[in-house]
C-alpha cells in the first residue's frame, strides 16, 4: 500500500542547506517571498521522480543524469556550489518504510549515488544498505517493492501552461487515461474515462466547474476516427460544440485542478505549484474547499503566493519559507501562538503585514 510522506530530510540541495527530520501533515501549504525556496522544495520532488525514471516535463527519457544535465550540472544543485557543499543528503520516511541516499558530484558535473538504503520494517531505524558508487538507483531493480511503488505514486501537478498550443488543448489518444498527467496533457481522455466508468465523480467535476463558470454546460468527449479526443464543450443554451481555445486560461486551469483534486484514485501525495494563478477570487474559495476535502483522503503539498487562498486554511496547515544567511528555512505555524492576532485579523492579513513571516527577506540589512 502506498503511503504519504511523513518526514523529510534534505541537506545541501539548492537553497535548502539543512532541512532535517521535517514532519509533513495531510495538508502542507508553503508560503514565502520570491526566491525563498518554495520552488526548490518542489524541484526536489521533480529530481526524485527523475531518479525513479518517471515521466517529467522536458525530459524525453527521465533519469537522474538527464535531469541534472538539463538543470545546469551538479554544481548548480549543491547549496552555494561545490566549495561549500560536498554532497546532497536525503532521507524520506513514509509509513513504516523509508528511502535515503547521498548524491556526490563527479568531475563531469554529474552525480553518483552513495549510501543508498531502504527500510521496509516497522522500525524505520533498521535500514538495508543498497551500496554506493552507482549512477542509477538500485531501487529501480525492485520496482515491486513498497518503497519504489510509494515514491513513484507521488505526483506533481503543474498546470501553468494553458496557452493556445498547450498540450491540454490538443488531441490525445483515448487510451492515455491511466492517470492524470502532471501537465494535464491527457485531460480529455481522462475525463472521457471518468464519464464512462466513474459517473458520480464525473458529475461532481462538472457541477464544480459550473460553480466557477456558470455558462459551462458539459464536455463533448467524442473520439475522432483516429481514436483521439480533445476538450470540446457546450455552453448553456447551445448545442454548438465549442473548442478548447474558447476556454479562458483561468477556466481551463480550474478544470484541471478540479479533475486532479476530485479524481477517484488519487496518488498518496499530490504536489501542486501555485494553483491560484489566473483564478477569480470566488474560484479561489472553491479551490480551497476542494483542497480541504481532498486533504481528508490524500496528502497535499501546495505552494502559493495568494493571501486569499491562505485565508481559507488553519494556521497549522501553513509552512513559512524564509531565507536566513542564504539558506531556505521552513517553519510550520503554531495556531496557539497566533491566537490573539487571529481574533482581529485573518491569516492572509497577518501574512501581508509580515506578522506571519513569509515576505521578501532583506538579508544583510
Amino acid at each position: 500500500m502506498v503511503q504519504p510522506l511523513n518526514q523529510l530530510t534534505i541537506k545541501g540541495f539548492k537553497s535548502i542547506q539543512n532541512l532535517e527530520d521535517f514532519p509533513l501533515a495531510n495538508l502542507n501549504v508553503l508560503i514565502g517571498g520570491n526566491g525563498a525556496g518554495k520552488s526548490n522544495f518542489i524541484d526536489f520532488f521533480r529530481m526524485l521522480r527523475a531518479m525513479m525514471e518517471l515521466p517529467l516535463p522536458g525530459l524525453a527519457s527521465a533519469s537522474l543524469k538527464t535531469y541534472i544535465a538539463i538543470g545546469g550540472g551538479s554544481d548548480d544543485f549543491l547549496f552555494n556550489g561545490p566549495k561549500i557543499t560536498e554532497q546532497i543528503e536525503v532521507e524520506t520516511i513514509f509509513g513504516h518504510n523509508g528511502y535515503r541516499f547521498k548524491l556526490t558530484p563527479t568531475a563531469d558535473e554529474a552525480f553518483i549515488l552513495v549510501d543508498e538504503a531502504q527500510c521496509t520494517d516497522r522500525i524505520p531505524s533498521q535500514w538495508r544498505d543498497m551500496g554506493s558508487g552507482h549512477v542509477k538507483p538500485e531501487i529501480l531493480k525492485e520496482k515491486n517493492s513498497a518503497v519504489y511503488e510509494t515514491i513513484s505514486s507521488w505526483q506533481i501537478y503543474h498546470f501553468h501552461d494553458t496557452g493556445k498550443t498547450a498540450p491540454m488543448r490538443r488531441f490525445e489518444t483515448i487510451y492515455d487515461n491511466n492517470y492524470l498527467r502532471f501537465d494535464a496533457s491527457n485531460i480529455a481522455p481522462f475525463l472521457l474515462y471518468l464519464q464512462d466508468d466513474e459517473e458520480v465523480v464525473y458529475s461532481q467535476i462538472v457541477d464544480t466547474i459550473r460553480l466557477v463558470a456558470p455558462f459551462f454546460d458539459n464536455f463533448v468527449l467524442k473520439p475522432n476516427s483516429n481514436e483521439k479526443v480533445r476538450l470540446l464543450w457546450h455552453q448553456k443554451g447551445s448545442d454548438y460544440p465549442l473548442k478548447p481555445h474558447h476556454l479562458s486560461d483561468g477556466t481551463l486551469r480550474f478544470i484541471c485542478l478540479t479533475t486532479a483534486l476530485l479524481q477517484p484514485d488519487p496518488p498518496a501525495t499530490m504536489i501542486i505549484d501555485e494553483p491560484e494563478l489566473g483564478l477569480h477570487p470566488y474560484a479561489i474559495d472553491i479551490l480551497a474547499e476542494l483542497i480541504l476535502a481532498a486533504s481528508q483522503k490524500v496528502q497535499l503539498i501546495i505552494s502559493t503566493q495568494s493571501s486569499a487562498l491562505v485565508d481559507c486554511f488553519e494556521a497549522n496547515d501553513i509552512i513559512t519559507v524564509n531565507r536566513q544567511n542564504g539558506a531556505s528555512v521552513f517553519c510550520r505555524l503554531d495556531e496557539k501562538s497566533l491566537a490573539t492576532w487571529l481574533e482581529d485579523y485573518s491569516l492572509g492579513e497577518l501574512w501581508q503585514k509580515n506578522i506571519v513571516s513569509g515576505g521578501p527577506d532583506y538579508e544583510g540589512n
